[in-house]
């Protein structure tokens, strides 16, 4: 029996010793795919040595002889720390991910390539102007030549069983046109509307459900800004005044002028609100080559620097979010659709998406003179097809010459020369430079629309209601050194009474707007500290303006009492470590049920309908299982003892606690490597809040958030900062996967400047 035992001892012992044994292996192959950091390294294509230097947190600094080798080196440096980041995204846009990862992704793959946006790529690249396709070739073959390097492969590309293909132009392009799609929301919007009509709500019931943009709100630019001729924008008719996105992709930046600064000289500040992930959507870098000097936050997969400054010019940008998308009703007949008079055939496309596995997914996409029937990749689509127009799929497409010719402008006239090619997402740019000056400009591609065509709800495809062409440049809002001395703009409407024309009727609530006004005029002079404090405000306006419904309501216990007294006298900061905003989240939350029936969402966050139908009163208030009619101050007691027994159910007591800022892989989230790629930490706000921490109700989990953010001293450059969340790799061991995070919780920063020592590899032309 001992021998026995001493035998199965010994089996056991082998056996965690081959268990080790394989973790070890297992965990030197991945510690051998991370990046060469040091040394040389020679690669065919390379016209002249270029230094790319790393400092102690991952940031990278490439300098180069030509302008060429500076974004072929981008491209093998962003393919050393992102690779697999930049196949995913370029799957995306090909609508080829079901290829890697099965089932599971066809109805994306369908969806996408329905829309064609790779299509869009390779279009636009074949009429790229010169310059810009030598950026976009030389990139692609940095990607390349990193690929040929051999060099081991990201554990994913091991973990999924496949190899990466060669770059090429498209590959380069198309993320842009991803980016474009999730900036542009308003097709969701006409179907919504369209919805929600079909469903019997009436067109006055819409103006109180969607409230429309409010007339005492702040806009970007005022009457004393506008250098067109004043006019008066086209009021669109009452059925179409609506409210903004569901969620809009948010951001927030301003510009201050030295005459309100301690140092003389202006500060600019952005952040770009976007999705927040594993890794980060964003990459730190300095690019230096004769005539080119840029620094900011880079795009994995897209050359040249997309937020940032020379050392000249500083720049930011955030969504406008206007309205470049529209829905065509199409009236079928004999195979086709009638368009101006006439049945045309659709042209039809096959579409092949080859499944992990082995079979393949066929499928037809039917095409028409505005663009595809996009409602055919719908999973609920509605009875009538609908064809898209939008203005990333049109065939030229020149966004990125506009950026490289912003990373290389010198003042005011020379940047908006260069935005002249931009096309869409419309961005809000705003812009200082070290002379002093500040300015503004929405650039885009902005479609002229018929008299009584505003673009929110579908209008016939039969031809009335095709677009007029697009506004010239001259005609983009913008202005230069306004005499109030700052520019705020956080996704919130943009032209003032006068403006000559819409560029859209969907606009942010104006609580984020509000609060940095507020803030800026607070101080008769502001430092760059006083500029950290606003980009980490976390004061709720939400709260101040539902301050009122609170001190009304009548509590329905005693529980319910006491915390209304808290609440009443809580400041409306939505810290981490707050109860009290803990409750006024769940609160809220539960009064955006209020219309649930009768609009067929769960959530409904229009506060504006809110507000009003506790202060007027409004027919969702009343429960109909209770012979009592209730009023709406009823239900928001009823509301707050539900968001208090929530509350109970979710043991919590703080906000910080449930309300986490989650940073998911969208590969590894579904493997037993999760706990390794995943983070979370707990954060404050709310979707209103400027540094904003929007949730899911369902779950209170915070997906978007601050992607990068970003200040910058127009009187000392070097002294500007940066930082964004997780980390600049995006290899699971390296020590700069997660190492940001920290430093952008507790609001930290990096150095933004030219200057930077670390680790050096030096990159020689090869055969």
């Amino acid at each position: 029996m001992k021998r026995f035992l001493r035998a199965m001892a010994w089996l056991l012992a082998l056996g965690l010793l081959l268990v080790l044994l394989l973790a070890l292996s297992g965990y030197l192959y991945l510690r051998s795919s991370l990046p060469q950091e040091e040394g040389r390294i020679a690669l065919k294509g390379l016209s002249a040595p270029v230094e790319v230097v790393r400092d102690g947190k991952g940031v990278v600094r490439i300098r180069a002889a030509t302008l060429r080798d500076l974004f072929f080196a981008q491209g093998f440096a962003h393919a050393q720390e992102r690779l697999w980041q930049m196949e995913f995204q370029r799957r995306v846009g090909q609508g080829r991910l079901s290829e890697v990862l099965g089932e599971a992704t066809l109805p994306q793959d369908r969806f996408l390539r329905t829309w064609g946006f790779y299509r869009a790529a390779e279009a636009a690249y074949e009429r790229l102007y010169p310059e810009e396709k030598e950026a976009v070739d030389a990139y692609a073959a940095g990607v390349n030549a990193f690929l040929a390097s051999g060099a081991p492969l990201p554990p994913e590309f091991t973990l999924l069983g496949f190899r990466p293909e060669p770059w090429t132009g498209p590959d380069v392009l198309v993320w842009a046109k991803m980016m474009s799609f999730d900036l542009s929301g308003n097709w969701e919007e006409e179907l919504l509307r369209h919805r929600l009509l079909a469903r019997g709500v009436s067109p006055e019931r819409l103006l109180e459900l969607l409230p429309p943009y409010p007339e005492d709100a702040p806009t970007i630019l005022r009457s004393e800004d506008l250098r067109l001729p004043l006019g008066r924008e086209e009021a669109p008719a009452a059925l179409l005044q609506m409210a903004p996105p569901r969620f809009l992709e948010a951001s927030n930046n301003w510009v201050v002028a030295g005459s309100r600064t301690t140092t003389g000289k202006p500060f600019l500040a952005d952040d770009p609100h976007l999705r927040l992930q594993a890794p980060s959507l964003w990459f730190l870098m300095a690019l230096e080559a004769p005539g080119y000097r840029a620094i900011g936050a880079s795009l994995p997969g897209v050359p040249g620097i997309v937020i940032g400054r020379n050392d000249r010019i500083a720049w930011g940008v955030t969504n406008v979010g206007a309205d470049v998308q529209d829905l065509y009703l199409l009236e079928e007949a004999g195979g086709g659709y009638r368009y101006k008079g006439q049945v045309r055939p659709y042209r039809v496309r096959e579409e092949r998406i080859r499944v992990k596995g082995g079979r393949e997914e066929v499928f037809k996409v039917r095409e028409t003179v505005y663009g595809p029937v996009i409602t055919d990749a719908l999973q609920d689509p509605p009875k009538t097809p609908m064809a898209l127009r939008w203005v990333s799929l049109d065939p030229e497409d020149h966004i990125l010459m506009a950026f490289l010719g912003v990373n290389r402008a010198r003042d005011w006239a020379s940047f908006v020369a260069a935005l002249r090619d931009y096309s869409a997402p419309s961005q809000n740019f705003v812009y200082a430079d070290v002379e002093g000056h500040i300015g503004y400009i929405a650039p885009g591609k902005f479609p002229i629309r018929k008299a009584g065509h505003t673009g929110m709800v579908p209008v016939p495809g039969n031809g009335d209601w095709d677009w007029l062409g697009y506004r010239r440049p001259e005609e983009w809002p913008q202005v230069l050194d306004p005499p109030r001395g700052y520019i705020v703009t956080a996704n919130h409407k943009v032209t003032p009474e006068g403006f000559p024309y819409a560029l859209t009727y969907d606009w942010a609530e104006p609580y984020r707007a509000r609060r940095i006004e507020e803030l800026i005029l607070g101080k008769e002079k502001l430092s760059l500290e006083d500029i950290k404090a606003i980009q980490q405000d976390q004061r709720s306006l939400l709260y101040r303006d539902f301050h009122p419904v609170l001190q009304g309501l009548t509590p329905l216990s005693e529980r319910a009492r006491a915390w209304r007294e808290r609440l009443l006298a809580w400041d409306g900061t939505m810290a981490p470590g707050s109860e009290e905003a803990l409750v006024f989240a769940l609160w809220y939350t539960e009064l955006t049920r209020l219309p649930e029936k009768e609009v067929g969402e769960a959530y409904w966050d229009e506060p504006r309908y809110l507000l009003r139908a506790m202060r007027e009163g409004d027919k969702n208030c009343d429960q109909p299982e209770t012979e009592y009619k209730e009023t709406c101050l009823d239900y928001a007691a009823l509301a707050l003892e539900r968001a208090l027994e929530r509350k109970e159910a979710l043991k919590a007591r703080a906000w910080g606690e449930v309300h986490r800022a989650g940073f998911a892989h969208a590969v590894l989230s579904h493997t037993p490597l999760k706990r390794l790629s995943d983070r979370a930490l707990p954060f404050g706000g709310d979707r209103y809040t400027v540094n904003v921490g929007p949730f899911d109700p369902r779950t209170l989990r915070m997906d978007h958030g601050p992607s990068y953010r970003q200040i910058v001293d127009l009187a000392d450059m070097e002294a500007s900062l940066f930082v964004h969340p997780m980390g600049q790799a995006g290899h699971l061991l390296s020590p700069h996967y997660a190492d940001l995070l920290p430093l952008w919780a507790r609001g930290d920063y990096l150095p933004m400047g030219f200057a930077g020592e670390g680790r050096t590899i030096l990159l020689e032309p090869g055969r």
